[in-house]
């Protein structure tokens, strides 16, 4: 079963980059399901930054960007894909 572990709370569409708020750790390589909006789509994390530093982890309760495959919009819900 998925469980929810973030959301977005921004996006920047020109550049398909989302700001996550994390309730859990998030990771590179991680698959997550983004849901939102009448929108659903599963992908890999494939690169995460922290003020504007590219990191492999972002702690729980940390807010980070992350690129998504498709647009998303603020309060979609990221789930980790088990």
């Amino acid at each position: 079963m998925d469980k929810p572990i973030g959301k977005i709370t921004h996006y920047y569409d020109k550049i398909g980059v989302a700001v996550v708020d994390s309730k859990k750790p998030l990771k590179v390589g991680d698959m997550i399901k983004i849901s939102g909006h009448g929108n659903e789509f599963t992908q890999t994390i494939a690169s995460l930054q922290l003020e504007h530093e590219q990191v492999q982890k972002l702690g729980a309760g940390k807010s980070g960007a992350m690129k998504t495959d498709k647009p998303v919009k603020e309060g979609d819900v990221i789930y980790l894909v088990s």
